[in-house]
């Protein structure tokens, strides 16, 4: 099963808790990590490459913080996974040619796993980042997620 990597995590946690402001409402990585309770270097770290995307915008200042730039529901988690992680593949051998390993010439299921990256990607795809941070009727987050972030 695909884990989703922390760095991921804060990401969809920041854009969540932005996309419940009154738009063009900045906030800033503090308030973020004060109110989520999440750590500060990482999660100022993916806001300032979501910024550098062009996904958020960045204000500087004693005033300044950051606001989603862009519609959530036209940007997929495959474009996010990719922003805030680089490529992404199952096994390393798929996207880079020097990460071939000692026994390519003989592995029998180089195809097939590539076959399966195709498919996760094409799904990823198909999952924008307002299906993921806008709450669903009848969807209820887990005790447990909400003892931890809650």
């Amino acid at each position: 099963m695909n884990r989703i990597n922390r760095k991921l995590e804060y990401a969809l946690m920041a854009l969540k808790y932005m996309s419940q402001k009154t738009p063009g409402e900045l906030t800033t990585a503090k308030e973020v990590c004060d109110t989520l309770r999440t750590p500060f270097d990482a999660t100022a770290r993916v806001m300032q490459i979501m910024a550098s995307k062009g996904l958020l915008r960045s204000e500087q200042g004693a005033s300044g913080g950051y606001q989603i730039l862009k519609d959530l529901g036209k940007i997929n988690l495959l474009e996010l996974l990719e922003m805030i992680e680089g490529p992404q593949a199952i096994v390393k051998c798929i996207h880079r040619a020097s990460d071939v390993c000692e026994i390519h010439s003989t592995c029998n299921i180089a195809s097939p796993l590539s076959r399966l990256n195709h498919r996760l990607h094409d799904f990823y795809r198909g999952v924008s980042l307002r299906d993921l941070v806008l709450d669903a009727p009848g969807v209820k987050a887990s005790p447990r997620r909400e003892a931890l972030h809650g």
